[in-house]
């Protein structure tokens, strides 16, 4: 491993709020989109020479998104500094650079917000802390705002509930406007609206990839397990993140999903239309980014006739499903336009729509029928990691905090020895893990690893305790920031993978039953 230009933080005895380290992470920011993709999203293509140009689409921009959501200017208005919320961000944590306390990272935002929307601010700047935007200011909210990962532990601590994500969309959502995009996340987005998944993989290479597969697996099992594409008339249609197609250890999930529909006799297909699960419109704070991505699913839904959607392991693409899908594009209840209408009359009413693979996988072993030799997974001893997507922005099941239990019994059906991480870093005050965002790009690697601190620490504790060798999530983003960062803390590689590649290690299938 090469040498960083950067320490890793040390393992601390007892948690403590980091000592401060002004501008230790002003250095670094993701690279800027280029032209080509910025106009490809229909997004300003660079920022204007002019800067008073520049200055008036931002401060235009951001008057719109008051305007439009009351929360964004509730949240502006309502933070006292009252510093609940410093020592919960992971990027404070491992990085000490006071920007990255939650607070003063909004403040950069607020400052503004001061400024331009408020009499005090307009009147007396100087008295309320309110700052014109300079370019000096947008380039901090660059820097800045891309070292938060929208994973909103800050909140659950926030005595009036402020939603740190929505300020970073809404700080993101501007740097758009103005030509001041990331080009990881909008590289990304345009390719998923181009051909259908955030890789670029085009249909018949995603069908090559799946012949593949099948092959493996009927020469690992002995049975033919499918992983159609493109069926019409399936009962489900699988909405997976495209990792699962081609990455390790996400591929090992894609196979258990793939056992799990073969062990029920379920009938199911993928679409090469719509074959990401993902939505990185939520990381630019674009809903209808989001929307346009989401609707790619809903179209896929009503050509093949599906009865169910079903969406894989990946933490932003449960969030956006569970909490967007029903009104940018009508996969649940709440729109009501003639696409919805109809997709509403096609689906089956006696299921969830949209429903999570863990979800689905929970319903059929509580049925009885997936049947599980629990001691192949005896070489693992498996701890969980909350995804905080999943954790603090979504449900499962039919009851409070259904996210947090059905992974866990998931994981309890399949294998005998499993144990928790530190009550305080998991749950809904799960640490991120500090690649989710719109972060997981190499120039950001630094923020990468700094983030992952906290995990990293809870993980070691289980490690040292219990000898835990195998930690679950249900994230495709979690699942490539750990296996990018584990090495840096002396930790394997594939140490990390998903539930579902524990359930395919222990499922028994036709012939083995």
């Amino acid at each position: 491993m090469a040498d960083l230009p950067f320490e890793i933080p040390k393992y601390r005895e007892y948690p403590e709020v980091p000592a401060i380290k002004a501008g230790a992470m002003a250095h670094s920011h993701p690279h800027v989109a280029n032209e080509k993709i910025q106009d490809a999203l229909g997004y300003h293509t660079k920022l204007d020479e002019d800067w008073q140009v520049t200055h008036d689409k931002a401060i235009g921009k951001f008057g719109e998104l008051l305007g439009k959501y009351r929360s964004l200017k509730v949240f502006m208005d309502a933070c006292v500094h009252c510093g609940a919320c410093t020592d919960k961000c992971h990027y404070f944590i491992g990085t000490n650079d006071p920007k990255n306390m939650p607070v003063a990272r909004q403040e950069l935002m607020r400052s503004v917000y001061r400024r331009y929307f408020t009499l005090p601010g307009k009147m007396f700047p100087s008295l309320v802390g309110a700052k014109d935007l300079t370019k000096e200011l947008l380039d901090e909210w660059y820097t800045y705002f891309w070292q938060c990962s929208e994973c909103r532990r800050c909140s659950v601590f926030c005595p009036y509930g402020i939603d740190t994500a929505e300020v970073t969309m809404a700080a993101r959502s501007i740097l758009d406007t103005v030509g001041y995009g990331q080009k990881y996340t909008n590289e990304i987005l345009g390719k998923v609206n181009k051909i259908g998944n955030n890789l670029g993989l085009p249909g018949p290479a995603l069908e090559n990839t799946l012949e593949g597969l099948e092959e493996d697996i009927k020469d690992d099992t002995g049975v033919d397990v499918k992983y159609p594409l493109d069926v019409q008339g399936a009962e489900v249609l699988l909405v997976t993140p495209s990792a699962d197609f081609f990455a390790e250890p996400h591929i090992e999930s894609l196979i258990g999903y793939g056992k799990v529909f073969h062990a029920a006799g379920i009938s199911w297909t993928l679409s090469s239309y719509a074959s990401e699960a993902g939505n990185f419109g939520l990381f630019d704070g674009d809903y209808e980014m989001m929307r346009k991505v989401a609707q790619r699913v809903r179209k896929a839904a009503l050509e093949l006739g599906v009865k169910r959607i079903v969406v894989g392991e990946c933490g932003h693409a449960w969030r956006v499903a569970y909490a967007f899908w029903n009104t940018l594009s009508g996969l649940g209840a709440g729109a009501n336009d003639p696409f919805a209408i109809e997709l509403q009359k096609q689906l089956d009413p006696r299921y969830k729509q949209p429903s999570h693979i863990c979800e689905f996988t929970w319903d059929l072993i509580q049925q009885g029928r997936l049947q599980f030799d629990k001691e192949a997974n005896d070489s693992r001893i498996i701890t969980f990691h909350d995804s905080c997507n999943v954790a603090r922005a979504s449900r499962m099941g039919d009851y409070p905090g259904g996210q947090f239990e059905i992974p866990r019994n998931i994981i309890k059906t399949v294998a005998n020895k499993f144990v928790d991480m530190s009550p305080e870093t998991i749950r809904e005050v799960t640490f991120c893990c500090g690649g989710g965002g719109g972060i997981l790009t190499d120039e950001l690697v630094e923020a990468r690893i700094k983030g992952a601190f906290p995990r990293m620490e809870a993980l070691q504790e289980v490690v040292d305790k219990h000898g835990v060798n195998f930690m679950a999530t249900i994230c495709a983003i979690c699942k490539a920031q750990f296996t990018k960062v584990l090495p840096y803390y002396g930790f394997n590689m594939r140490l990390v993978g998903g539930v579902h590649q524990l359930v395919s290690t222990a499922i028994r299938l036709g012939n083995e039953q």
